[in-house]
């Protein structure tokens, strides 16, 4: 993968020299890996924001709250599926072809998914009626699981194998895709639920399954490094170590949706999601930066020139800039954009603002500590912000609605920072 050392905060490193040529240096930031997997997150986002548009506009505040439900089951049953493993083979694997990583990948996923799909088919046999949702939306939650878990993997290979323009390309064709079918379901009136969630289901598998298909097409690159059964097999055991890592994170980002209907109504469900989602923006830039620099600084580490403070300082002060423009933003747009029903909204755009700022920053803390082959320090930290989450959740929802989620989210990612800073620190010191 090429890397633009010129523009990393990491200090000590030697990178080639700078290019006076715009032009050249405006193709090298563009084929940077975290570049473009930003790019895919920003492309995912701004179409998230289009579809949270259309919805609010077209569907009740209660039927969007449980089209926000339905997604939020998809991706939590995602890291079931996928046991950690997503990080774990970035930092594991380098130098390989796109075919043997997706085979490999594919063995990584093939137990999970085996008994994922039976335990869809007893829940369906099985549970009460009043449990289950019926037989149709039971199918459609578990392929959508499979569906993600692989397109979250097609992002792992992509970084190993130096193929994150192929990756970017395919979230092109399903944001795309997406849009379309959205704009279709609001010209036409479409009222139903499980219809709107259909098209995400449609949209995501459409680019996975090309893109799966082309790469098991492509030779063995020539130089790369052959795949040894024993290095996926230390894939799955840093990955179960880091499991519940991902299962908390995942919670800790997702489970406000699940309470809220619970302890609220899904009709506050759909009022705080509609600034949620664009909130968790605020966190992507970070995010891609972390995941596609996990194998260079595990490299670093090995080599003992990994320098941690200045990566930190570095997203510190891309939040203390974003955060203060995002927060005033959002806050006057949010009326013009979903309407006067949603004008209760507003007062949740400050914590869960601030909220994702803390969460950005613990995306890099907790990078590091996975570099450093620390994971049980990462499921700790994650463990720990999902615990402080959900009591505060509990606490002050029945009371103050949507602002106690946003508080809890706030309380979690906040307690999930520290305890990253805490354990980076006691780390550093053995």
């Amino acid at each position: 993968m090429s890397e633009l050392r010129v523009e990393s905060p990491e200090a000590g490193e030697a990178g080639p020299p700078r290019s006076r040529d715009p032009v050249a240096l405006a193709g090298k930031v563009l084929r940077e890996p975290s570049v473009q997997l930003l790019a895919s997150q920003v492309l995912t986002g701004a179409v998230a924001m289009a579809a949270n548009i259309l919805m609010v506009r077209s569907l009740s505040p209660t039927h969007r709250g449980e089209v926000a439900l339905l997604l939020q089951v998809v991706y939590l049953a995602t890291q079931l599926l996928l046991l950690g493993t997503e990080r774990s083979f970035v930092a594991a694997y380098h130098n390989v072809s796109p075919a043997p990583a997706v085979r490999a990948y594919a063995r990584l996923l093939a137990v999970p998914c085996v008994f994922f799909m039976a335990g869809a088919v007893i829940w369906q046999v099985a549970a009460p009626s009043r449990l289950t949702p019926g037989p149709l939306i039971v199918a459609m939650l578990a392929w959508f699981a499979l569906i993600e878990a692989t397109s979250l993997a097609t992002r792992s290979i992509a970084i190993a194998v130096g193929r994150v323009r192929d990756f970017l390309l395919a979230r092109v064709i399903e944001a795309l895709l997406l849009l379309v079918m959205l704009v279709g379901l609001y010209v036409t009136g479409a009222s139903h639920p499980e219809t709107w969630f259909l098209a995400y289901l449609i949209a995501g598998a459409t680019p996975t399954v090309i893109y799966l298909f082309i790469w098991l097409r492509l030779p063995v690159v020539a130089g790369s490094t052959p795949l040894d059964p024993e290095q996926n097999r230390l894939v799955r055991r840093e990955g179960l170590s880091l499991f519940p890592a991902a299962l908390s994170n995942m919670a800790m980002l997702r489970v406000d949706r699940l309470v809220i209907p619970a302890l609220a109504s899904t009709a506050a469900l759909g009022h705080y999601t509609s600034v949620a989602t664009m909130t968790e923006l605020l966190a992507w830039p970070v995010r891609a930066y972390a995941d596609s620099r996990l194998g260079r600084w595990r490299a670093s580490h090995n080599d003992g020139g990994l320098k941690a403070a200045p990566i930190v300082v570095f997203a510190a002060l891309y939040v203390l800039v974003v955060v203060p423009l995002v927060a005033g933003g959002l806050y006057l747009l949010i009326e013009p954009l979903f309407g006067h029903e949603y004008a209760d909204a507003k007062v949740v755009v400050l914590p869960l603002v601030v909220a994702a700022g803390l969460y950005a920053v613990s995306r890099i803390s907790l990078g590091l500590l996975i570099a450093k082959g620390h994971g049980g320090l990462v499921s700790a930290a994650e463990i720990t912000g999902f615990a402080v989450s959900f009591v505060v959740y509990v606490a002050l929802i029945p009371r103050l609605g949507i602002l106690g989620a946003a508080y809890g989210s706030l309380a979690g990612y906040g307690a999930c920072l520290i305890f990253a800073i805490v354990a980076s620190r006691i780390a550093g010191r053995r």
